[in-house]
């Protein structure tokens, strides 16, 4: 499965995850320190939905912002 949107295109993106150590300033702390950088994916949160498209039903990946949108007609079982 690839996970795209097959209505708007929304696909994953790449993000960075931080590891850090110390205290909080806030917290009375010297601050906290970045150890550590890990590349990570962000996925878009797919689901799989019966769809008309063009008179026929289809199966498709939509994205769940495209469903609370209203981008799609969804079909009834």
């Amino acid at each position: 499965m690839a996970s795209v949107c097959e209505i708007c295109g929304k696909g994953p993106m790449q993000g960075v995850k931080y590891t850090r150590r110390g205290a909080a300033k806030r917290r009375g702390g010297a601050g906290q320190k970045v150890t550590g950088k890990n590349k990570r994916v962000l996925l878009p949160n797919l689901q799989r939905v019966r769809v008309v498209v063009g008179g026929t039903p289809r199966r498709l990946y939509v994205c769940t912002s495209c469903l609370k949108a209203g981008k799609i007609a969804k079909l009834a079982r």
